[in-house]
């Protein structure tokens, strides 16, 4: 798999096994990266790879118009804003799979020009597309709300967790914040070692450890040099997927700041290894997260309250088994073997 890959990608191998177990035949077309493979075999998938990021946007179209007559339905899968408009090139069913609407943080990610650009190409989402997979409720009120969509065009099919994989373990000695993602500027890392230097002063033995790499990767370690937190704050890079779990397991909270996110699978998974989230209110997290229940949310940018919160589920042992206990039954409601079912279902009617 990619190396960059995330939540979308772990989306695509989770249902696409399934429904090649169920016996679906499932081409995919995604870009190459180093030491990939033009053609290769994934989960009973057959990969085809070429180009890049950019360049696979130019080449699908023309995949596309040469090969659907091999396909029942083409998924196009809109994980990073610029839609692939498939409908455009066949009279085979076409469903868009749309993560979250990124118009918010588009501007911060992008130079001037190319985020007009980008922006614009995410708004043709309604004109291009009748039928759409939203991962959230969330994410279809952004697409109802943002881009005018007809609500009746959506049908909301929420990601799974692997049960199997996510389980309760073994808690760390010390208090341990988690953060797992990439790092990119609307995840907010800056607010994050902000309210950790707070929490510091008040729990002298708590830890933050951050999982993954990104652009923002040498500016936090900056931040975390200037705030005195070398000793205390981890970055671990890429982890393999049973580190993951440990560090999930062990963790006695997750915690994201992001400003959007069209779900929270991260926060799901660790909830199935009965850890409790902090989190901003903010997109998809007040979803994925049940306030005062399975975690806490915070009002969007408030570093101080986000601090709070995080003192009290460190230090406060009963609410933080509270919370720990109601995540891990919440996690239960989200399965991958349901949202292949309901996947393959919602396909069978355009087909």
């Amino acid at each position: 798999m990619n190396p960059e890959a995330g939540g979308a990608e772990v989306h695509i191998a989770e249902v696409g096994k399934r429904l090649v177990e169920r016996g679906h035949d499932i081409t995919l077309l995604a870009e190459r990266f180093g030491g990939s493979k033009s053609e290769e075999w994934l989960y009973g998938m057959k990969v085809k790879r070429f180009g890049n990021k950019f360049t696979l946007h130019l080449y699908s179209p023309y995949f596309v118009r040469r090969n659907s007559g091999n396909f029942d339905v083409i998924i196009d899968d809109i994980a990073h804003a610029v839609p692939f408009w498939s409908p455009r090139f066949t009279k085979k069913p076409v469903v868009a799979i749309v993560h979250h609407v990124h118009q918010s943080v588009i501007e911060g990610e992008l130079p001037y020009f190319l985020s007009r650009l980008v922006k614009r190409a995410e708004r043709s989402i309604k004109e291009t597309y009748e039928n759409i997979i939203a991962v959230s409720k969330t994410t279809k009120e952004d697409l109802i709300e943002q881009f005018g969509v007809e609500g009746s065009r959506i049908t909301v099919i929420y990601h799974g967790v692997d049960h199997s994989k996510y389980r309760p373990g073994l808690k760390f000695n010390e208090p341990t914040i988690v953060w797992i993602g990439r790092m990119k500027k609307y995840k907010n890392l800056d607010h994050l070692i902000e309210a950790f230097k707070l929490v510091k002063s008040a729990i002298g033995r708590a830890k933050l450890i951050l999982v993954g790499t990104g652009e923002e990767e040498q500016r936090i370690r900056l931040l975390v040099r200037k705030a005195g937190l070398n000793d205390d704050v981890v970055f671990t890079g890429r982890v393999s997927e049973s580190d993951k779990v440990k560090l999930l397991q062990g963790a006695w909270c997750i915690v994201y700041t992001s400003k959007v996110e069209g779900w929270g699978m991260v926060i799901l998974e660790a909830n199935a290894c009965a850890t409790p989230a902090v989190a901003y209110n903010s997109g998809a997290l007040k979803e994925a997260v049940i306030d005062g229940k399975t975690g806490l949310l915070v009002k969007y940018g408030d570093i101080n309250e986000f601090a709070e919160r995080l003192k009290e589920v460190l230090s406060d042992e009963g609410l933080r088994k509270k919370l720990s206990d109601n995540a891990l039954k919440y996690s239960y409601n989200f399965d991958w073997d349901k949202a292949a079912i309901e996947t393959e279902k919602y396909l069978e009617t355009l087909i």
